[in-house]
């Protein structure tokens, strides 16, 4: 499932939307996103479990190109749809934090916190994070919610080579 915020997932008056069906009210639909985010793994994955899904600089979605982005997110899944990673804010001194979350396996939306945190909660379909852009949900404490986009870094190419 590719959710394409605005498009085919979207909100309209108090409901949200995938398609023509009515899925969610905008709070359920919040709720949804922080039960997925902060439910712990039913197991702890094996190091050889995860599978790496890349690092995205995170934007405000609609901004017209400006000033480089300053946040950025590292994540990886597991095979039983765990995620973890570290998210880093250049702009705040380079501070790194973990990142836990959880893919929805009927849903298949991803959804992370900051551990030890319940918001903001970031989410995007899984499918989404295999594309070199993904639309993407922040939903934050004071209750608001706003689109913004996560694009795929290019790996350096000293890695790229390593790896063959």
């Amino acid at each position: 499932m590719y959710y394409d915020y605005g498009e085919n997932c979207y909100y309209e008056e108090e409901q949200v939307y995938y398609g023509d069906e009515a899925v969610a009210t905008s709070e359920e639909y919040v709720q949804q996103a922080e039960a997925i985010a902060t439910t712990p793994a039913e197991t702890t994955p094996e190091k050889a479990d995860w599978m790496p899904l890349g690092v995205f600089a995170i934007t405000q979605d609609g901004q017209a190109s400006g000033a480089p982005p300053t946040m950025f997110v590292q994540l990886a899944v597991s095979k039983t749809g765990s995620i973890s990673g570290t998210f880093t804010n250049t702009a705040a001194g380079n501070e790194t934090q973990t990142v836990e979350g959880l893919v929805d396996k009927k849903s298949q939306r991803a959804a992370w916190v900051l551990s030890g945190k319940k918001r903001p909660i970031m989410e995007t379909g899984i499918f989404n994070l295999t594309k070199d852009t993904a639309p993407a949900l922040v939903h934050f404490e004071d209750g608001q919610t706003q689109q913004w986009l996560l694009v795929r870094l290019e790996e350096p190419k000293e890695a790229a080579t390593q790896q063959k």
